[in-house]
């Protein structure tokens, strides 16, 4: 079982942030579009919750001013993530488990569209 201070140190904003920082949004729209500027939304990796042996991560889709999240096909992004380089899920993970948590199993779940302004895209971590 994985010490509840690593968890909390690990999933830490400040850690997801440098897993996922915000210059990444732009990146990805660059490599999509050619233009950053084209993107509808920010993207925030943020810690939904931290157990003995499930932590759950949320790519938080932020709309950003004058664009249109809903109408920007947020539900087909899960197999983009899963492949993009950019996104890199494979190595978030292998940085996760460098810093002390053990990851069995991960997951990336479906769009979930929590406003008409904010679309979740959850990551499941089963640890050790």
């Amino acid at each position: 079982m994985t010490d509840q201070l690593l968890l909390e140190n690990v999933f830490s904003q400040e850690s997801l942030d440098r897993l996922m920082p915000p210059e990444k949004s732009d990146a990805f729209f660059e490599a999509l579009y050619g233009d950053a500027s084209e993107g509808a939304y920010d993207i925030r990796l943020e810690c939904i919750s931290r157990g003995a042996n499930r932590v759950v991560l949320a790519f938080n889709l932020t709309q950003r001013p004058g664009k249109c999240l809903v109408c920007s096909l947020t539900y087909g992004l899960p197999n983009v993530f899963l492949r993009h380089p950019l996104i890199n899920i494979k190595g978030m993970i292998q940085k996760i488990e460098e810093a002390g948590v053990p990851v069995k199993k991960w997951q990336l779940g479906n769009t979930e569209e929590d406003s008409k302004t904010l679309h979740v895209i959850p990551l499941y971590l089963d640890i050790e």
